[in-house]
């Protein structure tokens, strides 16, 4: 068994459904200890609901630095009694390893791990640093984890140069795709505000989902923007509509419309929540006497262009497999949108992901000892860059 497999074996054994880390992190920090990492526990959250994160760099702080970001939690197991196998026990079969968070993430922290070691055995004096950013607050709200630690980072003015986060983001091997960025996400929710009455006496009354139709008709079909060669168009999509009483006789006084952006860089939320506003005010509808809207901006989109980072990786990746990966930014997001803020070239790399989040998750034996040789490369591209 090879030292990643073992690793991510153990890791799978761990039990770290969010936002527990159940010891992953001390596992993954007694490692990179003996590699010379210095180790610093950033913990953050209510005493209820704790989140685990690790800040461990390996230099001096003053050259190049090259951060393997990722997530130790895992989401809920579903009902066990559809496992074919304990989510929390790695099991083999038919050259598959089973268990929850096989994919994403553990196999990927594994990975990255052992080709460290690697490395730094080859390269005990390296012209680059190493750090790890891990939380265990990515399935979650997203809200202790990697953001407090990149706040904190900022704060004492660290330095990232390129940051690699290792979410599964192949398609059928390893290495076919890799993220160079995501969109944006950002959530509305419109209250239109009408007046209740007997469905009989629409002169007394006024019906909000009337009011809201052509509003919802021209958003569906409204153009945000073109998108460019990295992303396509930004999408607004309709998520929830809630309105009436449930009677067939009464207009109701309210209707609430739920729905989110996922935006390019090519547009704003500034931009996009304008327009919206701009189409409800074209409708006859004006804020707080009609209607009241609140916006949520989940992450902001990032891009990494061709360079040194997505250089570093394709090449890695055409010598360990062969295969010309493809840049894709499709997808939800990822915690790649809070690192952005603070470091200049961030892309993802990852086993497969047709099983994350699914029962009976999996990952291909044959993915992980790649996935960790294309790790190392890129550590070793970038050392002699």
């Amino acid at each position: 068994m090879t030292d990643a497999l073992q690793l991510t074996e153990q890791l799978i054994a761990r039990p770290s459904v969010t936002p527990l880390d159940a010891g992953c992190l001390d596992l993954i920090a007694q490692r990179l200890g003996a590699l010379g990492f210095r180790c610093e526990r950033l913990d953050s959250g209510p005493a209820d609901f704790r989140v685990a994160n690790l800040w461990a760099r390996r230099g001096t702080g003053q050259q190049p630095t090259l951060v393997w970001a990722g997530h130790t939690d895992v989401v809920p197991t579903g009902p066990l009694e559809q496992w074919d196998s304990d989510p929390f026990s790695p099991t083999h079969r038919d050259g598959r390893l089973y268990g929850r968070g096989a994919s994403d993430m553990k196999a990927s922290l594994a990975a990255m791990v052992v080709a460290c070691e690697e490395f730094v055995r080859a390269n005990p004096h390296p012209s680059i640093d190493i750090a790890f950013l891990l939380t265990s607050d990515e399935e979650g709200p997203a809200i202790d984890g990697t953001v407090k630690v990149c706040e904190a980072l900022q704060a004492r003015g660290e330095r990232l140069d390129w940051c690699i986060v290792g979410e599964p983001t192949s398609v059928e091997r390893t290495g076919d795709m890799i993220k160079n960025g995501r969109r944006g996400t950002m959530s509305g929710r419109l209250t239109v505000k009408g007046i209740q009455g007997h469905i009989a006496y629409p002169q007394l009354a006024r019906n909000p989902i009337h009011m809201l139709a052509p509003v919802l008709a021209e958003l569906a079909a409204t153009v945000w923007d073109q998108g460019n060669d990295f992303f396509p168009p930004t999408s607004w999509q309709v998520s929830n509509i809630h309105g009436g009483t449930g009677a067939s006789n009464v207009i109701p006084g309210t209707v609430v419309l739920d729905f989110n952006f996922r935006f390019c860089t090519e547009s704003t939320p500034e931009g996009l929540q304008q327009r919206v506003s701009d189409i409800l005010a074209r409708h006859g509808l004006q804020a707080g006497t009609d209607y009241e809207l609140a916006w949520t901006v989940g992450g902001l989109p990032f891009l990494t262009t061709p360079g040194t980072l997505v250089d570093a990786v394709r090449a890695a990746i055409r010598t360990e497999t062969g295969l010309e990966t493809e840049l894709s930014t499709t997808g939800g997001t990822s915690d790649g949108r809070f690192i952005a803020r603070i470091c200049p070239q961030v892309i993802e790399l990852g086993p497969p992901n047709a099983t994350i989040h699914k029962v009976n998750e999996h990952v291909a034996v044959a993915d992980i000892e790649p996935l960790k040789n294309i790790y190392r490369r890129v550590l070793e591209h970038l050392a002699h860059a």
